[in-house]
């Protein structure tokens, strides 16, 4: 009888062990994309300088974005 109740503990805890290493696999993958994420970060603009943007692109992206933006407006009131 107590060799059974062992038998099931152990059973128990090894799927409780494969759990866990699936979520930490999961983890490992979060971290990872994580790191790649600062590294692009940090990387992007090693000279220390910003990129300037000329007025026609100011403008053109600043059109684009009014244009999404009233999509988006268009969009939630045939919704509503």
């Amino acid at each position: 009888m107590a060799s059974i109740e062992i038998t099931e503990i152990i059973k128990t805890l090894q799927t409780k062990r494969a759990q866990t290493q699936k979520e930490l696999a999961k983890l490992d993958k979060v971290i990872s994309a994580l790191r790649e994420l600062s590294l692009t970060n940090l990387t992007a603009n090693t000279n220390g300088k910003r990129r300037n943007l000329s007025a026609a692109a100011r403008r053109k992206v600043g059109r684009a974005q009014k244009a999404r933006w009233a999509k988006v407006r268009r969009e939630r009131a045939t919704k509503a």
